[in-house]
């Protein structure tokens, strides 16, 4: 059985409303969709200031749980 597809759009939009709700996450974080085929994960990147903020690496653990968790629900299109 094939998973849902949603596009890179939805799955960061998605990403980013599960953060708003189990993160404190400093405003600046850039989130992408890496693929390697059938798999993908999400990346999160910042300016030096904004990496240096408070909440910044759990936020960065919290996007690769999620990232791990919608991974198994959809494919991204």
């Amino acid at each position: 059985m094939s998973k849902p597809v949603k596009s890179e759009a939805e799955l960061i939009a998605m990403a980013r409303a599960e953060l708003k709700v189990h993160a404190d996450c400093p405003d600046g974080i850039e989130i992408s969709v890496v693929r390697d085929g059938d798999i993908w994960e999400f990346r999160a990147s910042a300016d030096a200031a904004t990496v240096a903020k408070p909440g910044y690496p759990e936020c960065v653990a919290m996007l690769v749980q999620v990232g791990d968790h919608l991974g198994k629900q959809y494919a991204v299109g």
